[in-house]
Parts: C-alpha cells; structure tokens; sequence
C-alpha cells in the first residue's frame, strides 16, 4: 500500500471517529438545551466554519456560473431534509443512548441502495442480504432484551421510543443522501453544505422560538463544548477530513472504515457517559455493522466510488 493511501485511512479512521463521538458530544448538549436550539447553534456554526474552505476555494477555480437563485433552490432542498433528519436523531438521543443512535442512523447505509430502486436503480442481493441483517441487529438492539433477557413477570415488552424516532430518522437522512447524490452534479459540495447546514440550523432556531425553548447564558456555557464540538469538529474539520482522503483512499477502504462511526458513538458511549453494553446491545451492534457492510459489497469487490454522507451525526 503507497504511502497516499495509509494517509488517506488515517484521516478516514479520524473522521469516523469524530462523527462517532458527535453522537456524545449531542447527548450531552441535551442536558443544557432543547434539541432545536442546539441544533439551531451547531449547524450556524457549521455552516460558518466552512467559510473560509469555500473563500479559499473560490481563489483557485474560476466562475462556475451557477446564480445566486440557483444556489438557493439547491441548498434550501438539502436543507430542508437535513433539518428534518437531524430534529428526529436529535429528540430521538434524548431517550436513548449514543451507540443506539449510531447505529441506527446508520440504517440509511441500507436504506439508499433500496430507495434508489423507485429512482430506477438496480440493486443486487448483497443488498437484501446487508438489509435482513440490519434489521435483525435492530431487533436485538432494541426489542430482544426485552423478549429473551430477564424481566419482572407480567411486564409489556417494551420498544425504546428514542430508537423509533432516530429509526425514522435515518429514513430522512436517506432522502438526504438521494438528494445530495444528485445536486452535488450542479453545485460545488462545499457550497452546497455550507448552505445547507444554515437553513438547518435557521428553521432550528425557528421551531426553538415557536416551542419556546428555554434558553439562558448559563445553560449555553454549559453546553459551550458539545456545540463547538457539533458544529466545528464533526462538521468543518471531519468534513473537510473526509473531502481530503478520498482523494486518495480506495473505496473499499473508505467504506469499511467510515462505516466505523456507529462503532465509535457505541465506544464514547460506554467511556464517557457510561453506557451498559448488555449481550443483546453487542451483538445488535455487530449484525448491523455487518449488514451496512454487505450492502456495499459490490464497492468493497469492484471498487466503484463511495458516496458516504457524513453529516449524520
């Protein structure tokens, strides 16, 4: 392996890392603020910390020519679903944990290949494949302590509401990556997610008005390091991270390695929050890491380009 290609898994593993441990960085922000305004503040923030990329950038291309209109339309697009994703995984982590959520959202792995059947394309068994067990590790995840661990007698089996939402929520972040897969033919990436992530965090601070979250100095010095964390770290850094390694990195490598960030939410759960890993957590975790994997069996062995959205977490 040529040197090019150790420093591009270096930097995927990095930014794998850090969108894993955004999921913590999110669950702890909770503690201070409403899931809108914190979102609200993250995404502005993000938004303005690829400012300077997209300046720089501008400096070595020429005029691409689309119009202000345009950018609009498209980043209003992307906007829109990325708002409606990232709310649902934002509520949904309040009930449940970070490697729950990890996982979970990690469902539109699975998703996209077989929304992308309805937008008239093929897709293979490995997919079928990567989708039973996907929802297989979800059922252990989530139901299977109930069913098969110890309980007391005549209690309901009960579904944890948080990973129903954030279930929903990889939905959305399917739509997302669809969208994203085909406005980024027309519109720069940095351009088109720097938009984005401010109509993002605009409708946040919108609905934290109308929901009247509570909002003080206090609660947002407390929350001061998940937000930075949120908004500079899992957007502006990682982004700019994954932009720089695929460059260079084999796709089977990409895949594998950013598929590693439900790993690392379930990981900075157990270290820092101090989240229970039960046999039935584990081996969720596991089938669905697997069935993300099967799903892209096909970039694995042929080696066709790896289109991963990382603003999951």
């Amino acid at each position: 392996m040529n040197k090019k290609a150790v420093r591009a898994d270096i930097l995927l593993f990095l930014t794998a890392a850090i969108w894993g441990f955004a999921f913590v960085a999110q669950k702890s922000g909770m503690e201070f603020l409403g899931p809108f305004t914190f979102n609200g503040i993250r995404f502005l923030l993000g938004s303005a910390s690829l400012l300077p990329l997209i300046i720089a950038g501008k400096k070595k291309k020429t005029e691409t020519g689309l119009s202000f209109r345009h950018f609009l339309e498209y980043s209003l697009i992307a906007g829109v679903c990325l708002f409606i994703a990232a709310s649902l995984q934002q509520i949904g982590i309040i009930y449940t944990s970070p490697g729950h959520s990890g996982f979970i959202t990690g469902l539109y792995v699975v998703l996209t290949p077989v929304a992308g059947i309805f937008l008239g394309r093929k897709t293979g068994l490995p997919t079928w494949i990567g989708a039973i067990l996907t929802l297989t590790g979800l059922f252990f995840l989530s139901v299977a302590g109930s069913i098969f661990g110890e309980r007391p007698e005549g209690e309901i089996i009960q579904i944890n509401p948080g990973d129903i939402i954030t279930a929903v929520s990889a939905l959305f972040w399917t739509f997302h990556v669809l969208a994203i897969d085909t406005l980024v033919q027309k519109i720069d990436p940095l351009l088109l997610s720097s938009g984005q992530f401010f109509w993002c965090g605009f409708f946040s601070l919108i609905i934290a008005l109308a929901r009247q979250e509570a909002f003080s100095l206090s609660a947002l010095s407390g929350a001061l390091i998940p937000i930075l964390y949120g908004g500079i770290c899992s957007v502006g850094i990682a982004y700019t991270l994954q932009t720089v390694a695929q460059k260079d990195a084999p796709p089977a490598h990409a895949t594998i390695i950013l598929c590693l960030e439900g790993v690392f939410a379930a990981l900075g759960g157990f270290l820092i929050l101090h989240d229970s890993l039960s046999r039935w957590t584990l081996a969720g975790f596991i089938l669905m890491f697997c069935g993300m994997l099967t799903t892209q069996w096909e970039v694995i062995l042929k080696g066709r380009n790896f289109n991963h959205n990382g603003e999951a977490g």
